[in-house]
């Protein structure tokens, strides 16, 4: 079951250009937050050939968080060119969400 989501999620990351590679991050502080990141967004935002934002990459995601969190939460759930709905997180709340994209997104302080 774990290796079908796993294949559906790398399925499932965008088809766009590849994007320049960005600096490592380091995974979140908080473990619950860290957990997640590893299971649903990892497999995606941490390479650079899949055509997601990369995470840590600033300049990649100020345009997305331009467009407001709302409309990123609005994104995730109901999924978002090659991003499956609810990131394939089909247990976070809109909360770890937000928590989940202000990491990716290398904002400092993102709240839980």
């Amino acid at each position: 079951m774990l290796l079908c989501a796993s294949l559906a999620l790398l399925a499932a990351c965008g088809q766009e250009s590849a994007q320049p590679a960005a600096a490592a991050i380091a995974d979140p502080a908080d473990p619950a937050l860290a957990r997640l990141y590893a299971q649903t967004c990892k497999a995606c935002h941490a390479d650079p050939g899949t055509g997601a934002p990369t995470a840590g990459d600033r300049a990649a995601w100020a345009p997305r968080l331009a467009q407001g969190m709302p409309a990123l939460i609005e994104h995730t759930v109901r999924g978002f060119k090659g991003m499956p709905p609810l990131g394939a997180c089909m247990d976070c709340s809109e909360k770890e969400f937000e928590a989940l994209i202000r990491y990716m997104a290398g904002e400092p302080g993102q709240r839980r």
